[in-house]
């Protein structure tokens, strides 16, 4: 299964119905349109489908009671991720702490790397992940620590830009765009002998 080109919700669904407030449908309806992207994000931060499950459910029932707080015309998507990363953080990431960066290695220049499997920029998922690649990335981000996978996650799969994903994780855009470019050296290191053997095959 291609966890990360075709990752969809499948659990429980936030109600739409309630005939006598109207506008609680339209908002609830709203969010069912990010379920798949909410879980794609949840399942490679807790890499368990009960715990991003879990993450979603407790996402739209968090957001559906702080529905005043939403400015109308904002960014529902941005909004409803932020959620779901803060509730992700305090619930699940202190607890399970992911290997160190440092033992992972660094000093590979991903530049080259970068720009031929992410585009030019911040862009959609199926820009940024080649199909062929999806499963090998997918396991490859599940070995990333938490700080630098959330901003690839943000960033190159969720089409956020770095000052809604600096919002989103409650950090400045400097620390966003180093922790991305640490993020993708990871990746590629993670990478590099699928990558070599492939392009040996073609």
């Amino acid at each position: 299964m291609d966890t990360t080109c075709s990752l969809g919700y499948t659990g429980w669904v936030v109600s739409v119905t309630d005939g006598r407030n109207p506008a609680h449908d339209h908002f609830a309806s709203e969010i069912l349109t990010y379920l798949d992207h909410l879980y794609r994000v949840a399942f490679h931060l807790a890499r368990n489908a009960d715990e991003a499950k879990d993450c979603v459910q407790e996402t739209c029932t968090r957001a559906l009671t702080a529905r005043s707080q939403f400015a109308p015309g904002s960014n529902m998507k941005a909004w409803l991720t932020r959620i779901l990363y803060n509730f992700f953080y305090d619930t699940y990431a202190r607890s399970k702490r992911t290997v160190a960066a440092e033992d992972l290695g660094d000093g590979i220049d991903s530049a080259d790397f970068w720009q031929a499997h992410a585009g030019d920029g911040p862009g959609p998922e199926t820009q940024v992940l080649d199909r062929e690649l999806g499963t090998k990335i997918s396991h490859a981000i599940e070995q990333i620590p938490e700080e630098f996978r959330a901003p690839i996650l943000l960033v190159d799969m969720g089409d956020f830009t770095y000052a809604e994903a600096a919002g989103i994780l409650s950090c400045p855009i400097g620390t966003v765009r180093s922790r991305l470019s640490r993020g993708r050296r990871l990746l590629q290191k993670q990478l590099s002998g699928y990558l070599g053997k492939s392009g040996t095959d073609r």
